[in-house]
Order: C-alpha cells, then sequence, then structure tokens
C-alpha cells in the first residue's frame, strides 16, 4: 500500500498538488475538508478531474486530521495505492432523516458480497439518524460486520457534504466495501466522559426525537441545567452529552449528542435512537480523560490489527471533545499516534458522529463524542 497526502487552505485547488498524488496511480482518494471547501462551486469538481480513474470517499468536517495534526478550514487529500485494489464504493441518498435506515439498507445490498470483509461509510451530519443508518446496513451485511465511519462535521449545525464519485452532496452517504483476503479494517473506540447528575426516565420519544424527560418538555429541562450555556444551543449541547441506560438503569455504553432542538415541541434531537423508557444522564469530560480515551481507542485497534504493518490510521473524534480540550486538542491525536507507531500515516476529521463496533459487544453503532480508531491495511 503506497499513501500520499496534502494539506492545504485554499478552496482553488491546484493542478500542481493532484499531480503529486496521481504518481502513485492512486484507487482510492479520502478529502476531509471545512464546508467552505464544499460549498466553493468547484471544489469536488476539479478534485475528480485532477485524479481520474480514482474512487472518492470524503466529507465536511469540524476539523481536519492529518500527518501534520490539526486543522481547521483546510481540506486534507490522502491518495491511497492498493497491490490488491478491492474495494467498491455505493452511494444512495437521504430523502428526510426517515429514510436513514432504507438507505444503509440500500447500501448494503449494494455491497453484499461472499468475500466482504468491512465497509467504511460516510453520511452527512445534521438531518440523519446515525443508528438507523448503521441498523440498516447490518440487517444487511449481519451484526458480526465490520462497520466503521462517522458523520460529516459543522459546528454550527448547518450544512455538512459528503463526496462520492457522484461528486458532493448534502443528501449523500457513501459507503466503501473492503473485499477479499489481502485488506482488513481493524478498530477501536473510547470516551472517556464522565457521568453526572440524576438519572432521567424518558418519558416520551420517537426513534432519535427526545419529547420529555420524567415527564417534563426535554427542551426545557435541558436548558435549566445548561444555565448559561443554553443560549448557545445546540452547539453548546456537545459539552454535556447524555449517557445512555435501560429501562433497568443499567448503563449500556452508548453516548448520545445533541444535533439539534426544536423550540415549538420542546424536544431535542439526537444523533442516534433512544431507548423509550429507559435513563438519561448528563456527562462532562477534562481534557486528561479525553487524551486517556484516545490512547484506549488506539491501543484496542492496535491489539485487533497483529501482524499488519503500515496502512491508513482514520481517526474519527466528536467536535464535543474539541470543544472542551481547545489548545490541548493535539494531544490527543499524538496519543493515537505514539500508540499506532510512525508507519502508519493519520487522517480524519472531527464530527458529528461516529460508527464503530462497541468494544464490549463487538456490535457496530452510531456512538457519541468517542475517539474512533479505524486500521486499514493491506498484507
Amino acid at each position: 500500500m503506497l499513501i500520499r497526502q496534502l494539506r492545504f487552505a485554499s478552496t482553488s485547488v491546484s493542478p500542481e498538488a493532484l499531480a503529486t498524488l496521481r504518481e502513485i496511480n492512486p484507487q482510492l482518494m479520502l478529502v476531509f475538508a471545512s464546508v467552505r471547501h464544499f460549498e466553493a462551486a468547484m471544489f469536488s469538481a476539479e478534485l475528480r478531474a485532477g485524479v481520474p480513474g480514482a474512487h472518492w470517499l470524503g466529507c465536511s468536517t469540524a476539523g481536519e486530521i492529518s500527518i501534520t495534526g490539526i486543522s481547521d478550514n483546510c481540506a486534507v487529500f490522502t491518495a491511497i495505492h492498493f497491490e490488491h485494489p478491492d474495494i467498491r464504493v455505493a452511494v444512495s441518498a437521504l430523502d428526510g432523516m426517515d429514510s436513514s435506515q432504507t438507505v444503509g439498507v440500500q447500501l448494503g445490498r449494494a455491497l453484499q458480497a461472499p468475500d466482504l470483509n468491512g465497509v467504511l461509510v460516510l453520511g452527512q451530519g445534521v438531518n440523519i439518524n446515525g443508528s438507523a443508518l448503521v441498523a440498516g446496513l447490518a440487517a444487511e451485511l449481519g451484526n458480526g460486520m465490520m462497520i466503521c465511519g462517522g458523520l460529516a462535521g459543522d459546528a454550527n449545525f448547518n450544512s455538512s457534504y459528503v463526496l462520492s464519485d457522484d461528486g458532493s452532496s448534502e443528501q449523500a452517504v457513501v459507503a466503501l466495501g473492503i473485499y477479499g483476503p489481502h485488506l482488513r479494517l481493524s478498530h477501536g473506540c473510547y470516551g472517556g466522559w464522565q457521568a453526572f447528575g440524576p438519572l432521567r426516565r424518558i418519558t416520551r420519544c420517537a426513534g432519535n426525537i427526545l419529547y420529555e424527560l420524567d415527564g417534563r418538555p426535554a427542551l426545557d429541562l435541558y436548558r435549566r441545567y445548561l444555565g448559561d450555556h443554553a443560549k448557545h444551543l445546540p452547539s453548546s449541547g456537545l459539552l454535556f452529552p447524555f449517557s445512555m441506560m435501560s429501562a433497568n438503569a443499567e448503563d449500556v455504553g452508548i453516548i448520545r449528542s445533541i444535533l439539534g432542538i426544536d423550540d415549538e415541541a420542546g424536544s431535542l434531537i439526537l444523533a442516534g435512537d433512544l431507548i423509550d423508557g429507559g435513563y438519561l444522564r448528563l456527562m462532562h469530560a477534562s481534557s486528561d480523560r479525553l487524551v486517556d480515551g484516545a490512547e484506549t481507542a488506539a491501543e484496542l485497534c492496535h491489539q485487533a490489527n497483529a501482524g499488519y504493518p503500515g496502512g491508513l490510521g482514520l481517526l474519527i473524534s466528536c467536535v464535543g471533545r474539541k470543544l472542551v480540550m481547545g489548545g490541548r486538542t493535539e494531544e490527543e491525536i499524538e496519543a493515537v499516534g505514539n500508540v499506532l507507531g510512525p508507519d502508519v500515516v493519520l487522517a480524519g476529521f472531527y464530527s458529528n458522529g461516529e460508527i464503530g463496533p462497541d468494544p464490549d459487544s463487538g456490535r457496530c453503532q452510531l456512538h457519541n463524542q468517542t475517539m474512533t480508531v479505524t486500521w486499514l491495511s493491506e498484507g
């Protein structure tokens, strides 16, 4: 596997820069860029014209991750050449949040094959139910299939974009199938957040829409908890996600972040499904705990990847972690890099949701507020 990476701030794609990527004859191009890049009229068209013949996979970000660290309002291009290019790309478009599971089913059907051993999926990050998307994929591919990826980032929660072979779109979900005996995905994820305050029972919800906690409007109760932070909703909700618990008040190991609010309905729109009749509890974190969590995610990924050196380390971390850590954000990237080693090229982005196997059950699901590490390697 050959990998070459470029990062630049301009929304006008340099032909000379793309020429250096073409030198390795890439079959796959990963692109993680700011919303302003995708809003530029010719951005995606110039990219695809500059590296013809490659598959394209990418999305907008709330911060870009590369071998040089973290950037904002930039574009990172990662070109990959495989000795055994056993990959396939599928694309489907969302028709509103309620179609999330249907889109997952469609992508799963398009990628299904006896030798499929993993899927990398990227979806738009604002008007989507990420857990329903994963459920649709798993319904077609089986709960044992490795499904990794994330939801496009936009710290302002206004718009997000996905890049595929068809170009850029605000509605698309794109999935990359990994096939055969030579390519493999390994994965690790971990949070580092800590629950606090009382348990609140979910007394009314519908999918990923939370209407009531303890019989009271969820938005009113959440605003009271946030105090002065409430005036910056929904973005300030990233600082105070929910820990989700079962109807027996047992921790299920899932964190849910807020994607939006509905003042008229008094509801919160979360990134994934809730447990009707279950419980929620607020969470917070320190920078030290988040760095430790990132290191743990990398160690889990490293343990699963024994025998496949080098390759690509895809890091997808929640934008909420970035907001909490501030000037220390680079530390979680450095922690991952130290575990994976210098031969692994790092790329990724800060997201509105992360997708991957649960460390305990192994079942793939939507995570929030985690660092997820996916190692793509060839042997």
